[in-house]
């Protein structure tokens, strides 16, 4: 059996051809020609299939011949804030397995101890829709840019929240045990932490001070983890 080939294309339904990125793939490194089928992803819970037109070196138009709406894998909506690290190719890993793994939203962090402070999200972009199209995911997580902590917990104000972090000082109860399959939003820190003062004011805030479990992880182990246990919940709780 043939594999389907997937291609990420926003418009989908309302376009003629694919993205000049995905074309180019389609064309020069799959060697797509007239006749051949493709899927396409509009990343809001379509796939589309469609038939290849005539190709050229830059362009691949296309006919879609059947539109198949998809179930929301996850009834809740899972949101990541983290603050990014140093390094971005850790940033990239989390992007990349989160995606994977099944999430609907991710929020960079500016933080006190922030590691990092300017994060341009092109890349970023471009390895959440590779791992949306290799993992089959319909939806296409929201990412967002940097934003101080202040003002992003000031925005969050409903709905399940938590503050993941280490400080024994401010008492904290296990995030998996807290989730119940709900709509959630967890933050994690940079790898020095948040700010003691940056917990409890987003205690204060109404968020649920969290542990991940026992071990101390690094920034995007941590993020992953939250990620891994709404997931859980959602298909537990």
């Amino acid at each position: 059996m043939k594999e389907e080939r997937f291609f990420y294309v926003p418009d989908a339904a309302t376009s003629q051809e694919l993205p000049e990125e995905e074309a180019q793939h389609a064309v020069r490194v799959l060697r797509l020609k007239e006749g051949d089928e493709m899927m396409l992803m509009d990343g809001i819970g379509n796939f589309h299939r469609a038939t290849v037109g005539a190709v050229n070196a830059k362009h691949c138009p296309y006919t879609i011949t059947e539109t198949l709406p998809q179930q929301r894998p996850w009834p809740g909506h899972l949101h990541l804030a983290i603050a990014p690290t140093k390094m971005m190719d850790r940033m990239e890993w989390l992007a990349e397995k989160a995606t994977e793994v099944g999430f609907d939203e991710l929020s960079l962090l500016d933080c006190r101890f922030s590691e990092r402070r300017v994060v341009k999200t092109q890349r970023l972009e471009k390895i959440v829709v590779s791992a949306m199209k290799q993992s089959r995911k319909a939806w296409k997580p929201v990412l967002n840019g940097m934003q101080d902590f202040k003002s992003f917990i000031a925005q969050h104000t409903t709905g399940a929240r938590y503050i993941a972090h280490c400080y024994d000082e401010v008492p904290r109860v296990n995030l998996y045990e807290q989730l119940k399959g709900q709509s959630a939003l967890v933050l994690v820190g940079p790898e020095g932490d948040f700010s003691i003062d940056e917990v409890r004011m987003a205690v204060e805030a109404g968020f649920v001070s969290v542990d991940l479990g026992r071990s101390r992880l690094r920034t995007e182990t941590a993020g992953l983890a939250a990620v891994m246990m709404m997931q859980l919940s959602q298909q537990h709780g």
